[in-house]
């Protein structure tokens, strides 16, 4: 059990965070939850602790992070709001320093880009579709990126394809130059972020994942 390992979450109101949520509570962790309603949160366990607020306010995720041993992310960007993924990513980054925090791992889309990819076409059509059509919210998304790359934290950012809202059959594929499948279940997604809290294979790297 990982009762005495505590998760901070951001983005755990969400599609995808519901799956992650469930999966540390069944894998006996205490979860820490940034929401912004918490009346609308439907999960109910001891090991649950909610924090009301916005991901932009650095006090309110300095809240969120204090007493936690790591912290995990799949908070979206909600369309006609403000941009947060480089906000809620340097907020993230000052409360690990702050609290001495080191793990740090989160979700994105493919389109981001880093300087080890090797994007087939597939994959490189679905980058500049998003660098065309949603141009702030790709530049917002690449500045967090190099946010955590300055960083001295232990970051994962993992990057998926088109997310299918339901359970997957646990076969995941991971890549660190290429997405090669064009969907991923959030089962599978939420399982992938767990297993990261115990393994330092993908420390400070993006690997993308997927079902083939």
């Amino acid at each position: 059990m990982n009762q005495n390992r505590k998760i901070a979450v951001l983005g755990g109101g969400g599609r995808t965070g519901k799956y992650l949520i469930t999966k540390l509570i069944d894998k006996g962790y205490f979860v820490k939850i940034l929401l912004r309603d918490p009346e609308k949160f439907e999960i109910k366990s001891s090991l649950i602790q909610i924090i009301q607020g916005d991901a932009i306010e650095g006090s309110i995720i300095r809240s969120l992070i204090h007493g936690c041993d790591a912290v995990i992310s799949t908070i979206g960007q909600r369309k006609g709001e403000q941009l947060i993924a480089e906000q809620a990513t340097r907020n993230v980054l000052d409360a690990m320093l702050q609290f001495g925090i080191e793990r740090y791992i989160l979700v994105a889309g493919i389109n981001i880009d880093t300087p080890f990819d090797n994007k087939g076409p597939e994959t490189v059509i679905a980058t500049n579709w998003m660098k065309t059509n949603f141009p702030l919210i790709q530049e917002d998304r690449q500045k967090a990126y190099k946010l955590l790359v300055k960083s001295d934290i232990k970051w994962t950012l993992v990057r998926v394809p088109f997310i299918y809202f339901n359970n997957g059959d646990g076969n995941v594929d991971i890549n660190l130059n290429d997405c090669l499948g064009n969907k991923i279940y959030a089962d599978n997604i939420a399982w992938f972020l767990v297993k990261q809290l115990t393994d330092d294979t993908y420390i400070n790297k993006a690997p993308f994942i997927y079902n083939s």
